[in-house]
Parts: structure tokens; C-alpha cells; sequence
């Protein structure tokens, strides 16, 4: 079956590009009464307001408000998740990784659940965070057909340049949101991404139809299920809320505890010694022994010397955690964590996972503990650096790249700096400045 967005690129904004970020450059400057503004849509110019009333940045990265885990189980839970083959089969009939767009579904508070379509445009909007788990809400990334149909309760088309966030104004995007039909409260959107074929009157139409299928299927389902002979319902006790535990550790040795449990949340920051346990212990979920924890921190010659003084710092990290996150006090026999602990290095990992290149970059503030000689925080850190480093060379755009070149993990690199030159334009000006690093590094 041919993609539905294959024969329909013939549509053009309403206005020049060019007029739309001018206005959108004064706008931005603070001019809010520069008459070019008169030349952007209404729609648009209201949300740009809306953007600028919460402080949107204009290139701001979306944030990544769902880790892996919490997206799963979110996603597991949600009431559009029995209704995503009916959003595959409507708007990426026959090959969805060639149909030329992207099709995301998000929650009502415009956080992307489910992100499928062309490979090449997944990769390429990922490098604006356009991934899942992340927030495409107006006050999070400005005017973008996701969070404005949401704003708006309404479907909208925004063109390239109408979006807020310059880093997104070379796509476009058709998005409608989704209800409860019944209480008619937004349970969602759906939004279709891509080039010109993203936002002609068919594809809103089509965006619509489906947003409207969608609502009648999870109808249909729901008086399905009431039709259903009921069984007794079970009484649970309520769960306490689970600790959530975050441990930063890029570009710091004295790390950050952040411990968020029913009501109350902590920060702490930890001695070089046990920011390296914890560490550990947060990587290695399943459990360390004492002398295998002893050789990922002191390494193998520290012997029956080294065993004393892990047994002294654990007693102490249990005695910090206990008045801190008493949830995290470790385990013995073997050393363990039993809530889980993630780490802000985790997160980068977890973002080149899902495409979001430059967001991960935006979140990779220095290596793991730079000032550590533990063997484990050393192999970590390599590790974080090397995914890093391979997965923007693969994937990433020439922009990312250079970004990352001026890190002080890539500063010597002469590998990725020729890449980045076979990259860009033959006239860009940013070129001389790449042969000049790359003849000092070659001298």
C-alpha cells in the first residue's frame, strides 16, 4: 500500500517564509508592536505570545520528561494504548520506515508517547528532541502543531517558519487532539511531521478522520467491556508513592543525590569515595559482592587493606543515606540498592537511544566523575564517552556535531573533525576554521 503523503507536496505557506521570521525575530527582540507581525497568521501570533509569557527559549531543547522505564509503564497504562495499530494502519499504511513523515501520539500534556515513521526523518527530528518521552507542550518548546492543538483544543497546521523554536522551523506539522468521548476532556493528540506533504488541507483531513476513528473505536471498546459479565473487584491496599532517586555525576567528583519520595524531596552531595560507591552500586543493579565492589573501586592489589576500608565507607554511606534517602541504605551480602537509582549519564545513554542527539548532547555537561581513578567509574566513563561519540558520527547532523567537536571530550579529534568538513557545504564559512584545528592537531 503507497503512502497517503507521497503525491502531495504542491501546497505553500500562507505567507513568504522570510516575512514570518522577520516578525518572529522581532518578536523575539521584544518588539511586539513591529507591524511585520501583521503578516503571521493569527493563530500563530497568539501562540507565539502564549510562548513568550512562559518563557520559552527560541532555540529551547524540549525536555525529556519520561525516562525509559516511566514511559513504558505510562504507556501501558494510557487509554490510547489499545488504538496505536489503528493510528499505524491510518497514517502509515505499506512501509512506514520510506512514508517520508514522522506520526507521533502524546498525552494531554503534549508528552510524546509513541514517535514511528520515515528512519531518515526520525533521525533527523530527533536531533531536536521530536522523541518519546519527551514535552511538546507550548510552554515547553513554544508554537509547534502538538502543544498548540492542545492549547487550542482544535486541529492546527503549522508551517517552518510559523514554529517558535528556530531548531524546529524546518519541519512542518499537522496535529489534532484527541478526546475522551465521552467527557470529551483531551486525552491526547496525534501529530504527523515532515516536509511540505505534512501540512496540505489532505493531510488535515486526514488527521482529523483519524483523530475521529480513534474516538469512536475507544467507544466502541468501552461499551464492550461494560457489556462484559463484571467480576467482583479485589480491594488493594494503597502503595506508598516509590522513591525516585537520581544521582548526578557528569562533570562533577563531588556528585548530587536528588531523592524525590511521597511529598518530599532532597538533594545531597556526596565525598568523592561515595559518590564512586553509589555509583557502582546504581550500575550494577543486581548486586556486588564486597570484593568485587572493592576491585570496581580500589582495583585488584588492594587486598585485605582495601577490604577493611570499604567495609568503613560503606558504614558510613549507610549512615549518610539513612538521614538523606533512607530508601537507598545498600543492601549486604551482596551490596545493593533496592530502589533503583538512576544516573544523569544514564539519561544521555537513554536519549541516543531514542535519536534525541542533540538534547543528549545539551545533557552531557563532562565526563563520569573526571577526577576519579576507580577502575569501574573508569570503565563507565569510557563507556558514556564512546556511545557518545559513535552514536553523533553515525547519526547526527552536521550542526550537533560541530556542537560536540567544542566539548572538551572531542577537542582533540581529529576523526570527527574531518567529518564534519566532508559535511558541510563547500562554501560554508565555518570550514576554515575546521582545516586551521585540523593542521595544528596534524603539526
Amino acid at each position: 500500500m503507497s503512502s497517503p503523503w507521497s503525491q502531495r507536496r504542491e501546497v505553500s505557506p500562507e505567507n513568504s517564509r522570510l516575512l514570518i521570521e522577520r516578525a518572529h525575530e522581532e518578536l523575539v527582540a521584544g518588539n511586539a508592536g513591529d507591524e511585520r507581525l501583521r503578516d503571521v497568521r493569527m493563530l500563530v501570533r497568539e501562540s507565539w505570545r502564549r510562548s513568550l509569557d512562559s518563557l520559552v527559549g527560541a532555540e529551547a531543547l524540549p525536555p525529556l520528561d519520561l525516562t525509559a522505564e516511566e514511559l513504558e509503564a505510562y504507556r501501558r497504562a494510557h487509554p490510547l494504548a489499545g488504538v496505536i495499530d489503528m493510528v499505524r494502519g491510518l497514517l502509515l499504511p505499506g512501509e512506514p520506515s520510506e512514508s517520508g513523515v514522522v506520526v507521533a501520539v502524546g498525552d494531554a500534556a503534549g508528552r510524546l508517547l509513541w514517535v514511528e515513521g520515515d528512519r531518515d526523518v526520525r533521525r533527523l527530528t530527533g536531533d531536536m528532541g521530536f522523541v518519546e518521552g519527551a514535552n511538546w507542550s507550548e510552554h515547553a518548546v513554544g508554537t509547534a502543531a502538538p502543544g498548540t492543538a492542545i492549547a487550542l483544543d482544535r486541529s492546527v497546521q503549522i508551517h517552518g517558519a510559523e514554529h517558535f523554536n528556530r531548531l524546529v522551523q524546518p519541519w512542518s506539522c499537522t496535529a489534532a487532539p484527541l478526546h475522551d468521548p465521552e467527557t470529551r476532556r483531551i486525552l491526547g493528540v496525534i501529530d504527523v511531521t515532515g516536509g511540505l506533504e505534512a501540512v496540505t488541507p489532505q493531510a488535515q483531513l486526514l488527521v482529523d478522520a483519524t483523530a475521529r476513528a480513534i474516538e469512536s473505536e475507544l467507544l466502541v471498546s468501552r461499551l464492550r467491556a461494560r457489556a462484559a459479565p463484571q467480576r467482583p473487584a479485589r480491594r488493594t491496599r494503597r502503595r506508598a508513592e516509590p522513591t525516585r532517586a537520581t544521582l548526578h555525576v557528569l562533570g562533577r567528583d563531588r556528585a548530587l543525590l536528588e531523592v524525590v519520595g511521597e511529598g518530599t524531596e532532597t538533594v545531597s552531595e556526596l565525598g568523592p569515595r561515595h559518590a564512586e560507591l553509589l555509583l557502582m552500586l546504581a550500575i550494577h543493579r543486581q548486586g556486588l559482592s564486597a570484593e568485587r565492589l572493592g576491585e570496581l573501586v580500589y582495583g585488584e592489589s588492594g587486598g585485605d587493606a582495601a577490604s577493611v576500608t570499604l567495609r568503613a565507607e560503606m558504614v558510613r554511606l549507610r549512615k549518610t543515606l539513612t538521614t538523606a534517602a533512607p530508601a537507598l541504605v545498600p543492601e549486604s551480602r551482596p551490596y545493593r540498592i533496592a530502589v533503583e537509582v538512576e544516573t544523569d549519564a544514564h539519561r544521555v545513554l537513554s536519549l541516543l537511544d531514542r535519536g534525541a542527539h542533540r538534547v543528549a548532547l545539551a545533557a552531557y555537561r563532562g565526563d563520569v566523575l573526571p577526577d576519579s581513578v576507580a577502575p569501574g567509574v573508569e570503565e563507565f566513563r569510557d563507556t558514556v564517552r564512546t556511545a557518545l561519540r559513535e552514536a553523533l558520527m553515525a547519526e547526527a547532523s552536521v550542526d550537533v556535531l560541530l556542537a560536540f567537536a567544542e566539548t572538551d571530550a572531542a577537542v582533540d579529534d581529529i576523526e570527527l573533525l574531518r567529518l564534519c568538513l566532508t559535511m558541510l557545504p563547500a562554501r560554508s564559512p565555518r570550514r576554515a576554521g575546521l582545516v586551521a584545528r585540523i593542521e595544528r592537531l596534524e603539526s
